[in-house]
C-alpha cells in the first residue's frame, strides 16, 4: 500500500513511499526486508520516525514499518537483569517499565522519543547517560549475509552518537535489543550538571530513579522534547545536531567543553548556534527553531521538508562562517541532503 510518511515522522513532513509494509512479527520484518533486497527495491527501515527528515518528493521504494513487540526479563538480587526487548516496542514504555522494575541504568533516558529498535544505531544519549552503559548485545538481520546475528557490546564500537550499526548504514536492521541492568531503587551517579541542580544533590551523588526519571522529563518538556501534539515546539526531530568534537585549541572562546577519553573535547552546538546569531525561535512561520531550545528545527503547522533543510542550511552555514566550525545532523536525511 502507498502512504504519505509525514504520519509517520515527528517533524510531520515526508512525501509518499510507494510501497508500505507494517511488520508486526520478526519474521514479517525480515521477510519484508529480505524480499526487497532479493527484487533489488530500494529499502527504509521506518521505527518510530523521531530520527528522520524526509523529502517532500517520499521515497521510491518499500518502507518498511517496524511494529514488533515483546520484553523478556531474567532477574536475580546477584546477577542483575537481563531484559531481552523487541525492537519496535516503545522507548520511553520501556524506560518507564525499568523504573517501576528497578532495573538501573536508563532512568536519565526518559522522554525520547522513538523505538528501542534505534537506540543503539545511534548510541541514545541524555544528561549523563548512554545506552551503551547498559546494551549487552543486539540480535539484527544482516543484510549483506543474508542472516541473523548477535553483534555484542565490544562488537558496536559505541562512541558519541555513533555505534558499528551507524557506521555502516543499511547493512543491519535491528531485531532485538539485550539489555544488562543492575538492580536497586538509586539511579546511576548524576554525571550532568543541570540534572543535578534540578534533584538537588551534588554531581557524582545517586538520586531514586523514578525521581531522576521525573526531573529529565520535566526538563525535557521545558526544552520542547516530549512530544505533544498541540505543541508546535515539539514538532521536531528532536536535536538537529551533533556537539561538535574538536580540538581544544579550536574551540571558541567562552565556549562549554566536555573533556573527551581520546584527547578532543566536546562544545555546544546550542552555544555556538546562539552566538552566531540565531535565537530561540528564530525563522518563519512554517519553519523556526523551537522556542524553548536552540537546537531543535520545528515544523510551526504547514512547513515542507524543503524549508526545514533551508532553515538548517542557514544556521550551518552561518555558525561555519562565524567559527569556522561545521555542524552536523544528527537526524537522517531521507531523498534529501545539505
Amino acid at each position: 500500500m502507498s502512504e504519505h510518511l509525514a504520519a509517520y515522522t515527528t517533524l510531520h513532513v515526508g512525501g509518499p513511499a510507494s510501497d508500505f509494509v507494517v511488520a508486526g512479527t520478526e519474521a514479517g520484518l525480515i521477510d519484508a526486508v529480505r524480499s526487497a533486497d532479493e527484487a533489488g527495491v530500494p529499502l527504509l527501515v521506518l521505527g518510530g520516525g523521531s530520527n528522520l527528515l524526509v523529502a517532500d518528493s517520499g521515497f521510491d521504494g518499500r518502507v518498511v514499518a517496524v511494529r514488533t513487540s515483546g520484553v523478556a526479563a531474567d532477574a536475580d538480587a546477584c546477577g542483575g537483569a537481563v531484559v531481552r526487548v523487541a525492537a519496535g516496542e516503545p522507548w520511553d514504555a520501556l524506560v518507564r517499565r525499568a523504573v517501576t522494575e528497578g532495573w538501573i541504568g536508563i532512568e536519565a533516558l526518559a522522554g525520547i522519543p522513538g523505538l528501542v529498535g534505534a537506540t543503539p544505531i545511534q548510541n541514545v544519549g541524555a544528561y549523563g547517560q548512554e545506552v551503551a552503559e547498559t546494551i549487552a548485545s543486539v540480535r539484527c538481520w544482516d543484510r549483506e549475509a543474508r542472516s541473523v546475528r548477535t553483534l555484542f557490546a565490544h562488537d558496536l564500537r559505541f562512541g558519541y552518537r555513533t555505534s558499528a550499526l551507524k557506521q555502516q548504514p543499511g547493512r543491519w536492521v535491528v531485531l532485538e535489543v539485550v539489555f544488562q541492568f543492575r538492580l536497586g531503587d538509586l539511579g546511576t551517579p548524576v554525571g550532568y550538571a543541570e540534572l543535578a541542580n534540578r534533584l538537588g544533590v551534588t554531581l557524582g551523588d545517586r538520586a531514586p530513579a523514578a525521581a531522576v526519571r521525573d526531573a529529565v522529563l520535566g526538563l525535557r518538556r521545558s526544552k520542547g522534547m516530549v512530544l505533544d501534539e498541540d505543541d508546535h515546539d515539539t514538532w521536531s526531530a528532536g536535536s538537529f545536531f551533533t556537539n561538535p568534537l574538536l580540538e581544544e585549541a579550536s574551540v571558541p572562546d567562552g565556549a562549554p567543553v566536555w573533556h573527551q577519553t581520546d584527547g578532543t573535547v566536546k562544545t555546544s552546538a546550542a552555544w555556538l548556534i546562539e552566538q552566531a546569531g540565531f535565537s530561540k525561535g528564530y525563522g518563519n512561520d512554517r519553519a523556526a527553531l523551537s522556542g524553548k531550545h536552540t537546537l531543535a528545527l520545528t515544523n510551526r503547522g504547514d512547513a515542507s521538508a524543503a524549508d526545514l533543510l533551508a532553515l538548517a542550511r542557514e544556521i550551518r552555514d552561518g555558525v561555519c562562517e562565524r567559527f569556522g566550525i561545521s555542524l552536523v545532523n544528527e537526524p537522517v536525511l531521507v531523498g534529501a541532503s545539505l
